[in-house]
């Protein structure tokens, strides 16, 4: 039995149409390849001008009570991570707005807004269960519920995007827990669960995706 090609490529078109509906496509693998970047250079800048400048070591920091040096350190360290955070999600704007309007779709929709919604939820409360941790000066615990939090916001996001995203949300809560059986290696999981996981994630989906 043949097959027709016009019925064929209705179908298509109507699953094209039915995934576009409830699911958010724009999103650009460029916005994970630079918030990577962003990632390990906020690593190496808070190693350089933090660390090795007060003379205290990663081992030091995230294994010590907070004193005065350690607590003045901690925000020293949260104003780099909102640094890299607000750097990462204007790329991630950019470049997703440049890929719906190059496909010549809309980028502010109901699915856009629920997956931001969801992805939000988990990173706010993420964000302000830190912000309680550095306060407590509990420091070695900081960067895996970081990391934690922020798989949670990806898995949470990823039923309404690429399910790629889903899978990299569970790779950053492995990494956050693997951190956690580590601090000392704190800015070691930091560079390679929102450094390098980003980037391979980034360049996995740009090949995928848009090349």
């Amino acid at each position: 039995m043949e097959t027709n090609p016009t019925s064929a490529e209705e179908l298509k078109t109507i699953r094209k149409i039915m995934e576009e509906s409830t699911k958010f496509l724009s999103l650009s693998g460029l916005s994970g390849v630079f918030p990577g970047i962003f990632a390990i250079a906020g690593a190496l800048a808070a190693w350089l001008l933090i660390f090795r400048k007060n003379g205290i070591s990663t081992d030091q920091y995230f294994n010590t009570a907070a004193s005065t040096v350690m607590s003045f350190i901690s925000w020293k360290m949260l104003i780099v991570a909102l640094t890299v955070l607000s750097l990462s999600l204007a790329t991630a704007f950019y470049f997703s707005v440049r890929k719906a309007k190059r496909t010549g779709v809309n980028f502010w929709t109901p699915v856009s807004r629920r997956m931001m919604i969801n992805l939000f939820i988990p990173l706010v409360a993420g964000g302000i269960f830190a912000l309680i941790l550095i306060f407590h000066g509990h420091t070695g615990v900081i960067i895996p519920v970081l990391l934690i939090f922020y798989g949670l916001s990806l898995v949470n996001a990823g039923k309404f995007t690429y399910n790629e995203i889903f899978y990299l949300g569970i790779l950053q809560i492995v990494t956050g827990l693997l951190c956690a059986l580590f601090p000392a290696q704190g800015l070691l999981f930091w560079s390679l669960g929102f450094g390098v996981l980003h980037i391979v994630y980034g360049l996995f989906m740009y090949r995928k995706y848009e090349a």
